[in-house]
């Protein structure tokens, strides 16, 4: 499905640290930051008309990409040289990707890729929207260097510069409702908070990645799965997002690692009758009524449960579980193949335990956790032609090297 160092571009994010010339009371890498620049861009895009959900989606990709091949450019700095150098910046990236992206898709992807470097013109609203999220999560970073900067003689210049800025997006009206300190504000905060949160939080582990940043890999997965299954524009979407938002209800009900939530018995089903509560008391009512429902179905909540991992349509307004979705290929059946998120949430979770391992920090918990997954990943290897099992067994082999 994916060239194993497309994967391991995908975890240099988890290693680039944001803001490392000021004093920083929690580590902040990009990663996390371009998991809550996508979050912040879904809102913002639901509040608009005619946005393309699957240009957006590429769009964010790209541009991910061509930062994490860039790693060494302070951001100021690497946009003022994309201004004067964009042609030799984004030459160095495609011969940097080239070799691990030239079959996604049969080539395709990688000639959008290269049209999207080439031509601003391409996408341009949802660059828009992009651009605007990318400075709205900068800005909530921001927030938290604030806090123990104050004793630096330029940081309210700074302060300056990055409020000012916002006027740039106002046009947008998620940006307006975010400013104005409103509902979706508050939205944004929550999925913010999961940069907090650390994934196998019970042991030690290289990169130290965040729930939020988990997120976003899962999504990418998913992504790149969707492509592999040629499938519709909708299931793309719906694919990605439910992937990216797979594990917000942890921001209020924080993470129960799977050992324990699914060896006592009924604990799941009490976490889940929880998070529903949670999600429908303290998420819902901050999204607006426009797109509420859909967010829901978005989430997994349907039929008074809470399952985001289940194959899933939604045809004339009535949610249907099913065991396949082959057959639902079609943007009128919102298709979201859940059982493949799955796995590519196990995959993304056996990627944190061997990069640890491979860096020479293991445990016990680490050990026996990639152990549990292959074993889950082998018993369901395949869905809708694509090998997990495999895509596991080759990360094994690409870090043992």
């Amino acid at each position: 499905m994916l060239d194993v160092k497309l994967i391991e571009y995908f975890f240099t994010a988890a290693s680039i640290q944001r803001w490392n010339d000021y004093p920083r009371m929690i580590e902040l890498v990009e990663l996390d930051k371009q998991a809550h620049k996508f979050i912040i861009a879904y809102f913002i895009a639901k509040l608009e008309d005619s946005v393309d959900y699957r240009a957006l989606i590429e769009a964010g990709i790209f541009e991910f990409l061509r930062r994490v091949v860039v790693t060494d450019i302070r951001p100021d700095v690497f946009h003022k040289a994309l201004m004067q150098k964009k042609d030799e910046i984004n030459s160095w990236v495609i011969k940097n990707l080239k070799d691990s992206i030239k079959d996604i898709d049969n080539g395709n992807f990688l000639k959008r890729f290269e049209e999207y470097l080439l031509n601003d013109k391409l996408y341009k609203k949802e660059r828009f929207i992009l651009k605007a999220a990318s400075y709205l999560a900068t800005k909530w970073e921001f927030s938290i260097i604030y806090q123990t900067s104050s004793f630096l003689s330029d940081i309210d210049k700074t302060k300056v510069a990055v409020e000012e800025e916002i006027e740039d997006y106002y046009e947008l009206i998620g940006v307006r409702k975010i400013a104005l300190g409103k509902k979706l504000a508050h939205l944004i905060d929550i999925s913010g908070r999961l940069r907090f949160q650390k994934r196998w939080a019970q042991t030690p582990r290289i990169p130290n990645t965040s729930v939020l940043g988990h997120m976003l890999i899962v999504a990418f997965l998913g992504y790149f799965y969707s492509l592999e299954i040629e499938a519709c524009s909708k299931r793309v979407e719906n694919n990605f997002f439910c992937a990216l938002f797979h594990d917000l209800p942890e921001a209020l009900t924080r993470d129960i690692i799977s050992p324990v939530k699914y060896s006592v018995s009924g604990l799941d089903d009490i976490i889940s009758e929880y998070e529903i509560r949670k999600i429908e008391d303290e998420i819902l009512p901050l999204v607006p009524n426009s797109f509420k429902e859909e967010f829901k179905y978005i989430l997994g909540i349907f039929d008074g449960k809470k399952d985001e991992f289940a194959n899933k349509i939604k045809h004339e307004g009535i949610i249907k579980e099913v065991k396949e979705t082959k057959d639902y290929n079609e943007d009128r059946f919102h298709t979201i193949d859940g059982k493949a998120l799955k796995a590519c949430d196990r995959v993304a979770a056996f990627i944190e335990a061997t990069l640890s391992i491979s860096y020479g920090v293991k445990s016990k918990e680490l050990i026996s956790g990639k152990k549990e997954i292959v074993k889950r990943l082998r018993q369901n290897h395949t869905i809708n032609g694509v090998n997990f099992y495999k895509l596991a067994t080759d990360i094994e082999e690409y870090f043992k090297e």
